[in-house]
C-alpha cells in the first residue's frame, strides 16, 4: 500500500523576468488569473487532492506570498463593518489552517532541484507533491487529484503529462513510456528539450510530481546541469534506476503561464467561464475581435 501524500511543495522563488516590469515588485506567481493569484489557483489544486501541508520555497521580495495565506484583521474588520459576508466568506476559505504552511528560502537561483532541495528538511521521509504555479490546469478534476488516484494504486513515483504537437517537443522535457499489463503507463526514460527528430515521444512534463523522498538524496549530490543549474530531471533520471515512475495523462486543458501567450489565454479562458463577468466578457470580447 502506497504511504499517502499529504504535503506539497511550491518552488516561488523565480524571478519571473519574462513579465518585467510587472513583476519588479511583486512576485510572478501572484500575478491574477481574473481574480485569484497563480499561486493560489495551485493551492486550491493540492487542497483538492488531499494535501494538508504546504511548503513554499521563496526568494527575495516574495513576502507578499506570505502575506496572501496569512489573516489579515484590518481588512477583516473593514468587511465586517460594511457587512460584505461574501467577500468574508471567499478569504476565510482561501486561508490554509494554521501550521499548514512552511516557507524556507532558495537563497542562490540554482534551478528547480535545488528549489526542490531547499524543503528536504520540511519533508523529511515521506513522499511528497511538487507543483509549478505557472502551469495551470483547466478540469473538472485537478491534476493533482488525477495522479493521486493513479499513485494510490501504483505507489513509487507519478509524473503528470500532457500531449503536445511534435513540432513543440524540442520546448518542452518528454518522456519515453511503456504500457503496462493493466494499462497504466511507465516511464522508462525522460529526455529535457529532445531534438523534435529524436524526441521519444510527445508527451511532455508538465509541472505536476509525486516523488518519493529518495529525490532529496540524489539532489543533495547532483552535478550542475544544463543552464548552469541543478535539474531536477537528471535527479529523477537516477532515481529512475532504482524506483518506479508512472505517468498520468492528465485531462484538462493546460496553460503555461510562464509565458505572456499562455498567461493571458488563461486569463480570456478563465474570464468566459466566470459565474460573475463571463457573459458580459464575452460580448466585449467579441466587439474587440470583430
Amino acid at each position: 500500500m502506497a504511504y499517502p501524500v499529504k504535503t506539497a511543495v511550491f518552488p516561488v522563488a523565480g524571478l519571473g523576468t519574462r513579465f518585467l516590469p510587472a513583476t519588479k515588485a511583486m512576485p510572478k506567481e501572484m500575478l491574477t488569473v481574473v481574480d485569484k493569484p497563480l499561486i493560489q489557483y495551485a493551492v486550491e489544486e493540492a487542497k483538492e487532492a488531499g494535501i494538508e501541508h504546504f511548503i513554499f520555497i521563496t526568494g527575495r521580495n516574495k513576502n507578499m506570498i506570505e502575506d496572501h495565506f496569512d489573516r489579515q484583521y484590518e481588512l477583516m474588520n473593514i468587511l465586517k463593518e460594511k457587512n460584505k459576508l461574501a467577500q468574508i466568506s471567499i478569504l476565510e476559505n482561501d486561508l490554509p489552517s494554521a501550521g499548514q504552511t512552511s516557507f524556507t528560502r532558495q537563497q542562490q537561483p540554482l534551478g528547480l532541484g535545488h528549489a526542490v532541495w531547499c524543503a528536504r528538511h520540511l519533508i523529511a521521509k515521506e513522499p511528497f507533491a511538487l507543483l509549478l504555479p505557472d502551469m495551470m490546469v483547466k478540469s473538472k478534476v485537478g491534476a493533482l487529484k488525477q495522479m493521486i488516484e493513479q499513485y494510490n494504486g501504483s505507489g513509487g513515483n507519478v509524473v503528470g503529462l500532457y500531449e503536445v504537437p511534435h513540432e513543440e517537443v524540442d520546448q518542452y522535457g518528454v518522456v519515453k513510456t511503456d504500457v503496462r499489463p493493466d494499462g497504466t503507463i511507465k516511464i522508462i526514460d525522460m529526455v529535457e528539450k529532445p531534438k523534435i527528430s529524436e524526441a521519444p515521444s510527445n508527451l511532455m512534463i508538465m509541472g505536476r510530481y509525486i516523488l518519493q523522498p529518495e529525490i532529496m538524496m540524489l539532489l543533495e549530490t547532483q552535478n550542475i546541469g544544463a543552464g548552469g543549474e541543478i535539474q531536477l530531471t537528471d535527479a529523477m533520471l537516477k532515481l529512475l534506476e532504482f524506483q518506479n515512475f508512472s505517468g498520468v495523462n492528465i485531462t484538462g486543458e493546460l496553460f503555461d503561464c510562464g509565458s505572456k501567450l499562455g498567461f493571458l489565454t488563461a486569463n480570456l479562458s478563465y474570464a468566459l467561464d466566470h459565474p460573475e463577468v463571463g457573459e458580459a466578457f464575452r460580448k466585449a470580447a467579441k466587439k474587440l475581435i470583430s
